[in-house]
């Protein structure tokens, strides 16, 4: 039986789950609809696969990018703040003991044993206690950049390919049907995974991700009907 400081909770999984989830979702969505839209105009099965196949490339790169760019800016602000926190214990020594201590006093501790904990906390690492209880920076939820870059590129992948596979199995006339309800069925089963990797409701998990999925497909298709053209 594992203790509760081995006990793997499911805030641990922010980080990763965030972006995974992110991905794969944007995956489908993005491909499906871009594929729906695009079978709407009727290019033929060659078109459909060109624009599935470059979607999937280029939204791969663009997810990365941004997830990169996006946590590297919330690293950079961590990095800030901490190299601030820093400087502040180097000078301020007894002003940072009693800004820690009025933390725990707030949190609900009695003004002794809030000044004994920060005593010994700040005995321990005082730059681990000021990041964690003021500036509320732990390991667990720290911004990685190159993860959170790498899951959602994966992920994403891992999504869009999905509809792309069912197109290139597809019979011509049923292709569009087919891509979306593959993709609708895809979405239900993500999530699920989702809302359970996160500890959330199922159903709720499901019904959310299956409707904004559903109804970005049905804009795309409209769209692809409204502009009709032979290619």
């Amino acid at each position: 039986m594992k203790s509760a400081h081995e006990a793997i909770h499911k805030s641990q999984r922010t980080g990763w789950l965030r972006a995974a989830v992110l991905g794969a979702n944007d995956g489908i969505i993005s491909i499906s609809s871009l594929m729906l839209g695009v079978t709407a105009a009727n290019p033929g099965h060659a078109g459909i696969m060109i624009a599935g196949t470059a979607g999937l490339a280029a939204g791969a790169m663009s997810m990365a990018a941004g997830e990169y760019v996006s946590v590297h800016s919330q690293a950079d602000t961590e990095r800030a703040d901490l190299a601030m926190e820093r400087r502040e214990l180097k000078i301020n020594v007894k002003g940072e003991l009693k800004e820690l201590a009025d933390i725990y006093i707030e949190r609900g501790l009695e003004p002794a044993l809030a000044k004994e904990v920060a005593k010994q906390l700040t005995a321990h690492d005082a730059l681990e206690a000021h990041a964690r209880d003021e500036l509320g920076i732990s390991k667990t939820l720290k911004a990685r950049p190159m993860q959170a870059a790498f899951a959602s590129a994966l992920s994403f992948s891992i999504g869009g390919c999905l509809p792309v596979i069912v197109a290139a199995f597809a019979p011509a006339a049923t292709t569009g049907v087919l891509i979306a309800a593959a993709s609708l069925a895809f979405l239900v089963i993500l999530g699920i995974l989702a809302a359970k990797a996160g500890g959330a409701p199922v159903l709720g998990g499901a019904l959310r991700v299956t409707f904004w999925g559903g109804l970005a497909m049905a804009v795309t298709a409209g769209i692809g009907i409204l502009f009709r053209v032979q290619v």
